[in-house]
């Protein structure tokens, strides 16, 4: 079959008839279905439950070095903690802070204490008359929500499979010393599912900005969610940490990450790897704001996981899971999509989303259509800053949550949908 765009003009209303019959009996359905986050299934968080008895003697409630986790203390987190923390973040325990639930809420944190209080020393950021971050796109939603709260400028810079471009990265933080970050999702990206190269892992390193309060926000989110085990030395990076000391630049990275998508999503630990200096500067704020995070918790996960091989272990169950739902959207798209050939997609080896471009100028539209027939996605534009995709192309697929049925139906609606949006342009 011919591309679309080859398609005379009759051809394509013949087309649009026959997908407004399809689409009307799909309407019929009656659907309900949710694809618009990257949550976990049920089966997922069955793979857990042990964590619940895990702490049911007296004695699992007293750390090694005699702490009772019952009771108040311990800012950073306790010793065990930053131990199992350490070896899945790959850094040492003295750069290591446990904080509670959620890395996005460590980050914001973070934001939040420059806006008020500055880093180490600097004037805070809102005192400044203009703050700035960078945010390669497309990118984590959220990530560009909290820049949003504080009122930061964003400004894009394109991603490619080896990471942001690091070109225009590395002229803009020299050249502009208002420009205060960046975010990174160094491992399979969200939304595309990209993984930094090595060389893209040492420019950030070795980055010159000219503001001294210039820090990479480097989101480690999925550093272990590896769809396929045979991916795991060969997705493998740089650890950003240690390359920074190696380079001089100690100071320049944030790096967070934490087990909500191991065990329990909002039920998990949650912490940040950066330099001593950094953590010195940290704990001066965090020393008021709180006494010290659920250590019951920390000890929990502690039992259960045991170490960094525990945590893979479970891993692995984990992509027997999701495995089988990445690849029916793959098929899907190529035996559906691929004939348009206005289209693409990534395909991803790990992490809990995989990216789809559109037809410039369709996005939106696709993404009501499936709306209307009860398939929700997430909403077009929500992986650029102020939900602005210039070429109204990008929308993230979350395949995680559904069943494998209901996954297949909606990606039936899904493509339906891409397919008439996209005659519907080409007649317009």
């Amino acid at each position: 079959m011919k591309r679309y765009d080859q398609l005379t003009k009759d051809e394509l209303n013949n087309l649009k008839v026959d997908l407004e019959k399809e689409i009307a009996l799909l309407k019929k359905l009656n659907l309900k279905l949710d694809m618009s986050r990257g949550k976990p299934c049920k089966e997922q968080l069955d793979l857990s439950m042990d964590l619940m008895s895990v702490l049911d003697k007296h004695s699992n409630l007293i750390c090694k070095d005699g702490t009772d986790c019952r009771n108040y203390g311990v800012l950073g987190g306790i010793e065990e903690a930053k131990e199992l923390l350490a070896s899945f973040m790959e850094n040492k325990i003295e750069n290591i802070l446990i904080y509670g639930n959620s890395s996005l809420n460590v980050m914001y944190t973070m934001v939040m204490q420059a806006w008020i209080f500055g880093i180490m020393g600097n004037t805070p950021w809102s005192k400044l008359d203009k703050v700035k971050f960078l945010c390669p796109v497309p990118g984590y939603d959220r990530h560009f929500a909290i820049c949003e709260e504080f009122g930061i400028e964003m400004i894009n810079v394109p991603m490619s499979e080896i990471g942001p471009d690091m070109d225009m990265v590395e002229k803009l933080v020299s050249e502009d010393d208002s420009i205060k970050g960046i975010w990174c999702v160094p491992k399979y990206s969200n939304p595309d599912g990209y993984t930094y190269s090595d060389d893209t892992v040492k420019r950030f390193a070795r980055l010159k900005p000219k503001a001294k309060d210039f820090r990479i926000f480097w989101d480690n989110a999925y550093t272990v969610h590896h769809l396929y085990e045979e991916r795991e030395k060969h997705d493998h990076i740089i650890e950003i940490l240690g390359e920074c000391e190696a380079v001089g630049n100690p100071d320049i990275v944030y790096k967070f990450a934490s087990t909500s998508k191991i065990c329990f999503p909002g039920s998990g630990i949650a912490s940040i790897a950066t330099s001593v200096n950094n953590i010195e500067d940290i704990k001066k704020h965090l020393k008021i704001q709180t006494i010290g995070y659920d250590k019951v918790n920390q000890l929990r996960h502690v039992h259960y996981f045991k170490n960094l091989l525990g945590i893979k272990s479970k891993m692995i169950e984990h992509a027997k899971i999701l495995r089988p739902k990445f690849e029916l959207v793959l098929k899907a798209f190529d035996s559906e999509l691929s004939e348009i050939g206005l289209v693409k997609w990534t395909k991803p080896k790990g992490g809990y989303f995989i990216s789809f471009y559109g037809m410039n100028g369709t996005a939106k539209d696709i993404v009501k259509k499936c709306a209307e027939l009860g398939v929700k996605l997430t909403d077009a534009g929500a992986t650029y800053p102020y939900h602005k995709d210039p070429n109204d192309s990008n929308i993230r697929i979350a395949p995680t949550y559904p069943s494998t049925e209901e996954l297949e139906i909606a990606l039936n609606v899904f493509t339906t949908c891409v397919k008439y949006c996209t005659v519907e342009k080409l007649l317009s």
